[in-house]
């Protein structure tokens, strides 16, 4: 083990023990109800009654693209499409301390020693009872890596059977980008403490930062 895996794995080991003896936080609700600021609607007569306008929608949709950029970049868009998507951003282990990603100690130790990633979806919805629904799902990946085209063992080769040339062997990998990674973890492949990061800062109070 060279000293750069030591190192992380000592720092995962502090890190998932300060976790476990901290007190455990409730979980922010998944949608989350934002209660943007009442703006004057006097000149906006077609909006239902109790609804906070165009004022407080653009007010919702910067809070949700300031929550994400901190991690992830977004994909261009309409911005009255109601759902904003990212470009899938590949998450740093713990050799890479310095760099955000998710939350998740766990999530982090097998970021440290397998490629992963991930990308984030978020809907806003009109609520009911005024303001707006803002459900987040950031979703994992595994890469998957490339394997020999053809077995590396096999039965034994008479000396009178023509020897293949075995000093190289192709890799194979799928031919396009997208099938290189596949979903990571069990059903339905997210990663709720990082959707919990995003969620405590579309609600963080001062808005916008």
């Amino acid at each position: 083990m060279n000293c750069r895996v030591r190192g992380a794995c000592w720092l995962a080991a502090g890190t998932m023990a300060a976790a476990g003896g901290c007190a455990s936080v409730p979980p922010v609700d998944n949608p989350v109800l934002v209660r943007p600021k009442v703006y004057d609607q006097a000149r906006s007569t077609d909006q239902p009654t109790g609804r906070p306008g165009c004022a407080g929608y653009d007010e919702v949709y910067e809070r949700v693209l300031d929550a994400l950029d901190d991690d992830f970049e977004i994909i261009p868009g309409s911005r009255y499409a109601r759902e904003i998507r990212t470009y899938p951003h590949v998450a740093p282990g713990y050799e890479q301390f310095w760099k955000t990603g998710s939350p998740d100690p766990n999530e982090r130790w097998l970021a440290t020693f397998q490629p992963l990633r991930h990308f984030a979806i978020v809907r806003i919805d009109d609520a009911d009872d005024g303001g707006y629904r803002v459900t987040v799902e950031v979703y994992k990946e595994l890469e998957l890596v490339g394997v020999p085209s053809l077995p590396l063992g096999g039965p034994a080769v008479f000396r009178s059977a023509p020897v293949a040339d075995r000093t190289s062997d192709t890799l194979t990998t799928p031919a396009t980008a997208e099938r290189q990674w596949l979903p990571a973890g069990p059903a339905p492949h997210r990663d709720f403490a990082f959707e919990q990061k995003i969620l405590k800062k579309v609600l963080r109070p001062g808005g916008i930062k």
